[in-house]
């Protein structure tokens, strides 16, 4: 019987370790970096050399002057978000990367739209069906502008518990799934 349980024990527990490896390789990008969603970001110099996939986080944060406009290929070329997929102006905004094909992001206000402040990005994987209104939004998951330093007040941490350093850019958290494999495997061989 204790053999049985264990080999139930350790399927369960390798599913568990896929399913972290999987979540721990999605990458948090906050947009921007330091000077976040602004006219003064350079976005398209930003987005340059970043590969986004399906399972990505963007984090949006700006001031009380911007909003967060999600908007069809039409819409970004006309700086126009009048039949906007999404419309947010919180100040902080986590768009999940839900899907694959090419996501479009404006500030309504369309001076600071033709000034700059829109983003395209193509993310790879999944398949390419429209992501519907308000979809993928959730608690921001990264600190904005993170920085180097000790753990302690305004770290940010993991769905894990695992303290989690923001460098602004890709979070690809391999060792999560590897170290949770690992125990599994112990737990099992001692059941």
């Amino acid at each position: 019987m204790a053999g049985g349980v264990g080999v139930v024990a350790l399927a369960l527990c390798v599913l568990l370790a896929h399913r972290v490896v999987r979540e721990a390789q999605a990458a948090s990008y906050t947009v921007g970096n330091s000077a976040g969603w602004d006219i003064s970001a350079d976005l398209p110099s930003w987005a340059d050399g970043k590969t986004f996939n399906v399972g990505d986080v963007l984090v949006f944060t700006y001031s009380k002057y911007h909003t967060l406009d999600e908007v069809d290929a039409a819409g970004f070329s006309n700086c126009s978000a009048t039949n906007a997929l999404l419309s947010r102006s919180d100040g902080n905004t986590t768009v999940a990367l839900t899907s694959g094909g090419d996501r479009y992001f404006i500030c309504a206000h369309q001076t600071h739209c033709l000034g700059g402040m829109k983003l395209h990005v193509h993310v790879t994987g999944g398949s390419t069906a429209a992501v519907p209104a308000g979809a993928g939004l959730g608690a921001p998951q990264a600190s904005p502008g993170g920085a180097l330093g000790p753990v302690g007040a305004g770290t940010d941490y993991g769905d894990a518990g695992i303290p989690r350093l923001d460098l602004g850019g890709s979070h690809r958290l391999l060792a999560t799934g590897t170290v949770m494999a690992t125990l599994c495997v112990a737990v099992a061989l001692f059941i």
